[in-house]
């Protein structure tokens, strides 16, 4: 509230403040994204291809951790085949998700990713990284809250987990993979694969964030798919922002710079969030216009 003034009786009077704009958490809403853009992402991979980066040179090591790695919505996890050679070059012991094609009812590609979470936790015997791009993140995240012993970090690609504002014809599209869910199981409830399904999956989305797990979300302005404001965790320091596609994140040679710094940080020690470019990604992206 504040005062004014009258111009007319010299009355104070009350007004309102306008109210802030605030983020309605997992609520659908369709958003006009640039999704003819999306196609550039082929782009991204040639980039990726000619870049020192894709090799594993001027980023940190790995450790042999294990990293998890979990596609969007309608992906498998050979999608992701070029994240996963990369991690593996690195010094990583990644795994595939064990979702298949996600697009089944997420209590079950749930279920899928925990056992991959504990075969990780149990074969490295230490904590186990994620990294899920899109609605992977999503699983990510709700793995992480139900199972913050087995979890060290969760690195989320485009992943609009603060609400689910992005294009039509995606909303189109997961109401179509609802119907089918439903039709497939029959005694599922028609609120299935929406935040206000009751099972574990749906529960764990209003819950808190661990704060022994770590949070990094890589976001990209130019997104196609996805309004980029809600794929913030709102903390400048986990937030990181790249440029390129939604689509094209899995393997945006800049998103592999981060993932790579943020998998090599040690608890008490972070690492800035501002991307450094080395001198030979400058040189491709003049040579590309």
């Amino acid at each position: 509230m504040q005062d004014n003034v009258s111009p007319r009786n010299g009355k104070t009077v009350k007004q309102k403040r306008p109210a802030k704009m605030r983020f309605i958490p997992h609520e659908e809403i369709s958003s006009p994204r640039p999704i003819l853009c999306e196609p550039l992402s082929m782009l991204e991979l040639a980039v990726l291809r000619l870049s020192p980066v894709y090799y594993g040179l001027g980023v940190p090591a790995g450790d042999g951790s294990a990293v998890v790695i979990i596609p969007g919505l309608l992906g498998a996890d050979v999608v992701l085949f070029e994240l996963h050679a990369w991690l593996s070059r690195l010094g990583y012991r990644p795994y595939v998700s064990g979702m298949g094609i996600a697009a089944d009812c997420p209590h079950v590609l749930a279920r899928r990713l925990e056992e991959t979470i504990r075969r990780a936790y149990a074969q490295t015997n230490r904590r186990v990284h994620l990294v899920g791009h899109s609605l992977g993140g999503v699983f990510a995240r709700s793995a992480a809250v139900r199972m913050p012993d087995h979890v060290a970090s969760v690195i989320t690609l485009a992943t609009p987990f603060r609400g689910l504002v992005v294009h039509g014809a995606v909303l189109a599209l997961g109401n179509l993979v609802r119907r089918w869910i439903r039709a497939r199981y029959r005694n599922v409830p028609e609120w299935c694969g929406t935040s206000r399904c009751s099972c574990a999956f749906g529960r764990s989305l209003g819950r808190k964030w661990p704060s022994s797990v770590a949070q990094t979300a890589l976001y990209t302005k130019d997104d196609g798919i996805v309004d980029w404001r809600y794929c913030l965790t709102g903390d400048p320091l986990s937030d990181v922002e790249v440029h390129g596609t939604h689509i094209g994140l899995i393997f945006n040679s800049d998103a592999y710079i981060s993932i790579a710094e943020r998998l090599s940080e040690r608890p008490g020690r972070r690492i800035s969030k501002t991307v450094t470019r080395p001198r030979h990604r400058r040189k491709v992206r003049a040579a590309l216009g």
